[in-house]
């Protein structure tokens, strides 16, 4: 239930979710979510993605005009994630072996957030997104490989300097993420498949709090961004990064 709830809130929060399940379990002294707790608990934070926004993906089932556009964005923004994913992999996964490296990176993403404060505000919508901006929130996923680099704090503010309304930045960020949660759940569902892991209930339980605390994590930022932006979410990753690094 613990991973649940920290996967769930941590996923879609600006805050980086591989981080805090690194560096969680480091300070509590407990031993990280395995193979198969990994894998349901991305279940249950794409099952709040999927529900939430089942209007805009009803939109690209239908093949309407605006789904069209809105599948060419999430293809064109998850093809760089998708290449350094295949390019670096076995580089990025060591570094969740480093708790330090982690909170290191979860601290200067930190800064890269409370910086975003003095970007000039947008007004730009979801409607108006382009191959351009895409591209922009692509690398921005990219990077948020990194452990402890929060992809929707990336996507955030990849759409903010593009112009956009704040709101609408974590919109365009949690749509465009569905590709990769969705992806990053696949992967692990088939390593779990070929190895010899179960399944213990209590994970099940696990994947329905990712499930409801995930949905309430985007509802709770799509009404907090317009008024606070990035700022307060960064100066948190900085204060519980440098504790991380001073406490492990």
């Amino acid at each position: 239930m613990l991973w649940g709830l920290v996967q769930g809130l941590t996923e879609f929060l600006p805050i980086s979710s591989s981080g805090h399940l690194v560096l969680v379990p480091a300070l509590l002294g407990l031993d990280a979510p395995d193979l198969a707790t990994s894998a349901v608990l991305h279940l249950g934070t794409l099952a709040a993605v999927l529900v939430y926004f089942r209007a805009e993906l009803s939109q690209i089932a239908r093949f309407t005009a605006d789904g069209r556009r809105l599948l060419r964005l999430l293809v064109i923004g998850s093809v760089p994630a998708v290449a350094v994913g295949l390019l670096f992999e076995s580089r990025v996964e060591s570094l969740n072996d480093t708790p330090r490296a982690v909170a290191t990176a979860m601290i200067l993403a930190g800064a890269w957030f409370v910086a975003t404060r003095w970007v000039r505000r947008g007004d730009r919508q979801l409607a108006e997104g382009g191959d351009r901006d895409a591209v922009g929130l692509g690398i921005g996923q990219a990077l948020a490989l990194i452990p402890g680099v929060s992809r929707s704090g990336m996507t955030i503010s990849a759409a903010l300097l593009r112009g956009f309304d704040r709101a609408e930045a974590a919109r365009f960020s949690f749509i465009l993420g569905i590709p990769v949660i969705a992806g990053a759940g696949l992967l692990e569902l088939l390593d779990l498949a070929s190895s010899d892991a179960g399944v213990p209930a209590t994970t099940w339980v696990g994947m329905a709090v990712a499930a409801v605390s995930g949905y309430a994590a985007i509802a709770a930022l799509l009404r907090l961004i317009r008024a606070t932006g990035l700022a307060p979410f960064g100066a948190y990753c900085m204060v519980f990064g440098a504790l991380s690094v001073f406490l492990i």
